[in-house]
């Protein structure tokens, strides 16, 4: 029963934050749920293991589970937060486009969020409403910036509007220098990631470290493993080791977050 709880605990580490937009929310119950299922199932693999080997290996068996699962949730975060840069960075290309030919900022907005999905196309949806209706499209960026994970993105956006609606200065030529920039800053994005890939690898390969000698041990007769799944002092180890080895992994995905982002 206490392996239960804490493999459930170990799951819902995972779970995900609610967000103020309505279509976020949805997306959020759908990623709740799939996240609650997997959580079960890794609760179920705990309660399986405890019964056949202890509760020290199923422990650490979930501490496995749970930074696997945390480590491709923020995986797929990552893809995803890139794909709609670059489907911001499609639509206003389309805004431009549409502005140097003379079309009004609303309509080019509109034709930019049938153009686009997702995120952006909600963003560009938003502030050809707010144009439309007499208002600043620059609010609307700002006021959709919330949940998508492009708020620096939109503000840089909103604050070139903003100068061209204060100033009279040319909303394209604004918006121009807006995409060069956002451009650069993927490209200087995708040259970081690549840059650390090497460091991943590395941490990666560390925390296998343990399991080559844990391996190597057992070939040599010390029997490493009997001492591990015995539970008491050899338990701990492992629990312990687990925990350590995972905690390391989170901490350098952690810090190679801070350097890409």
């Amino acid at each position: 029963m206490i392996a239960a709880i804490l493999c459930l605990a170990a799951a819902l580490l995972a779970l995900p934050g609610s967000s103020a937009a309505q279509r976020i929310r949805t997306r959020q119950r759908h990623r709740l749920a799939a996240l609650r299922h997997q959580g079960v199932l890794v609760a179920a693999v705990g309660v399986a293991l405890s019964l056949f080997t202890g509760v020290t290996p199923a422990l650490a068996a979930a501490v496995v589970a749970a930074t696997t699962l945390v480590r491709m949730r923020r995986g797929r975060r990552a893809a995803q937060l890139d794909a709609h840069r670059r489907m911001l960075l499609s639509g206003l290309e389309a805004v431009i486009a549409d502005l140097r030919v003379g079309a009004h900022p609303a309509d080019a907005c509109d034709t930019a969020a049938r153009e686009t999905t997702g995120p952006a196309s909600d963003v560009f949806r938003v502030a050809a409403a707010r144009s439309r209706l007499g208002g600043s499209a620059a609010d609307g960026l700002r006021s959709s910036a919330t949940g998508y994970g492009l708020a620096g993105n939109l503000a840089r956006l909103a604050d070139a509007w903003t100068v061209s609606d204060r100033h009279g200065l040319a909303l394209a030529e604004l918006l121009a220098a807006a995409r060069t920039d956002l451009s650069a800053r993927m490209r200087i994005r995708a040259r970081t990631d690549a840059g650390l890939a090497g460091a991943r690898a590395t941490a990666t390969v560390l925390a296998g470290l343990p399991l080559l000698g844990v391996g190597l041990g057992q070939l040599m007769g010390a029997a490493p493993v009997a001492i591990l799944l015995s539970g008491g002092l050899g338990g701990m180890l492992l629990v312990g080791g687990t925990v350590l080895a995972c905690a390391g992994l989170l901490w350098t995905d952690r810090i190679a977050e801070r350097v890409s982002a």
